[in-house]
């Protein structure tokens, strides 16, 4: 008798920078930003004789009244209330549910007392075992994977999922980052020995990618660049697989500001048909870097080495955070002002935040520097469960709103994107498209993101100024136009996640600042 499964990737707790509900209000119809890979890669690991229906929340609402014998969810602690809610409804209803993914690895403890089954760890050397068990219906409370050589690793079952809802594809390389950042999680549960995927696995899933239409496609690795030589040789065949392609793809990735001092390694990320790379640029205060053991970016000038990727072509999503021991009651003009000198422009801004496996957790809980009742509240902007250095939490977050506010008006943001449209989308490689070289064809999903800009004049009189400003530059420059369309569609999103957390005033965002000159604005290049 085939047993049923339903494996189901939770919502969000709450909004964050990748948050793209502003398209349900234009289309009506949701969508996921990214491929929720778990959710292909585990099924791809179950048995034939089982049926399997994925469910990513994000796209397709969940049928309680499935009449599956397993419950499957993967869980993260920035959706892990949700799946505590899911798993209860559930169980409820009497089913068996199983819980994984980086959340049951990390918080066992707390995740433990809302499912049947545990699974602890990676996934594909202890599958074999879960599956018979669950076939049998002897199955065991919990499982533990250990790390695996990721050669074993399957292709995802990309054919199960809506891949029409999905604004990008998903292609994990490599597990694990050499760094030790004192607030990262990442290394807890996939170590800090970074292991990879074979090359042929790698075209294999990029042709499959490219099969079911994907044109764009985020790399998920957390540091694809940590291992300069196997990169570069990756890079390289990466490039001439797209090279045969009638249709290219072009990538999104993570990658650490020292990648941006080796030329050959911009050149192959480049040519490979990488067009943005986010990097965890955090914080200008030397001190709050070597504080979190982020030293890397203490080696090198930020300013120079984030202006080398654009003028490589490659566009530039920075992290930053505050609230670090170092910072004081100036740290947001600090960083306001740091911002506004980069070529950036979009930056994910927010309060520290130390998640219960980290070292960071550990030192403040020593120093009796931790909210425990806030650790498991969904993660909002400003939501954090550190008790700050030097400053009130109260400080901390309306400092944050105030960097926000200021970071996002309307003339911040049409400085730093008219920098970046300068440096890249006038470069002479660029097609018509942008910020996506070679690819002709969009799918619906695509354009429906593009129609996000129709939601820019509503947001206020000096927006649609804005709009109309980029209309005339991108007529002047229209190799610029795929990247203006790009960030200004992503800009929308950020604008709606601020209203929707009531994070927008705009008396803040309108108050003066010298980083920001009328006369740049001048609609001449």
């Amino acid at each position: 008798m085939s047993r049923k499964f339903y494996l189901i990737s939770p919502a969000p707790d709450a909004p964050s920078y990748t948050d793209i509900e502003a398209m349900r209000e234009i289309t009506g119809r949701p969508t996921a930003h990214i491929v929720a890979l778990a959710l292909p890669t585990v099924a791809a690991m179950v048995p034939d004789d089982f049926e399997i229906i994925l469910c990513d929340e994000c796209v397709t609402p969940i049928d309680f009244d499935s009449g599956a014998d397993y419950i499957g969810l993967t869980a993260m602690v920035s959706n892990w209330r949700r799946a505590s809610e899911i798993a209860g409804k559930f169980r409820r209803r009497g089913k068996t549910v199983i819980i994984g993914g980086p959340h049951a690895s990390l918080r066992p403890e707390v995740v433990r007392p809302c499912c049947d089954i545990l699974v602890r760890g990676e996934l594909e050397n202890i599958a074999d075992e879960l599956f018979a068990d669950l076939r049998s219906g002897e199955w065991k409370p919990e499982y533990i994977g250990t790390a695996i050589d990721l050669s074993h690793s399957p292709k995802p079952r990309l054919d199960l999922y809506p891949n029409d809802r999905a604004l990008s594809g998903a292609l994990q390389i490599s597990r694990g980052c050499p760094f030790q950042c004192e607030f990262c999680d990442v290394i807890q549960y996939q170590g800090r020995k970074q292991r990879h995927k074979t090359i042929p696995q790698v075209i294999a899933e990029l042709e499959q990618l490219r099969d079911v239409g994907y044109g764009y496609v985020f790399l998920v690795d957390d540091n694809l660049t940590a291992h300069r030589k196997r990169a570069k040789a990756l890079l390289r065949v990466i490039r001439d697989w797209n090279d045969r392609q009638v249709k290219k793809i072009t990538f999104a990735t993570q990658v650490s500001i020292e990648a941006a001092g080796d030329d050959e390694l911009l050149r192959l990320l480049a040519e490979a048909g990488i067009v943005e790379v986010f990097v965890g640029i955090e914080t200008p205060n030397a001190e709050s870097l070597e504080d979190v053991k982020k030293q890397q970016n203490n080696k090198y000038n930020l300013t120079e080495h984030i202006e080398r990727f654009v003028k490589a072509g490659i566009a530039v999503i920075g992290g930053m955070i505050v609230g670090f021991d170092a910072d004081r009651s100036d740290i947001f003009e600090k960083q306001f002002e740091f911002a506004m000198s980069l070529p950036v422009p979009i930056f994910t801004a927010n309060v520290l935040y130390a998640p219960e496996s980290t070292p960071l957790y550990a030192r403040l809980k020593r120093e009796g520097r931790i909210h425990d009742n806030d650790s498991d509240r969904p993660l909002t902007l400003c939501g954090t469960n550190i008790v700050p250095k030097h400053m009130t939490r109260e400080e901390l977050q309306d400092g944050l709103m105030w960097l926000c506010n200021k970071l996002y008006s309307p003339r911040a943001f049409e400085k730093r994107l008219r920098r970046v449209a300068g440096m890249i989308g006038k470069r002479p490689d660029r097609q018509k498209t942008g910020a996506v070289p070679g690819r002709t064809v969009l799918r619906p999903v695509d354009h429906e993101y593009s129609a996000l800009l129709r939601k820019l004049p509503r947001l206020g009189l000096a927006e649609a100024a804005m709009a109309l400003r980029f209309l005339l530059y991108v007529f002047r420059h229209p190799r610029a136009a795929g990247i203006v369309i790009r960030y200004l569609a992503f800009y929308v999103q950020v604008r709606h996640m601020y209203n929707r957390e009531r994070f927008w005033h705009p008396e803040l965002a309108r108050q003066e600042n010298p980083a920001i000159e009328a006369t740049e604005l001048a609609l001449a290049s």
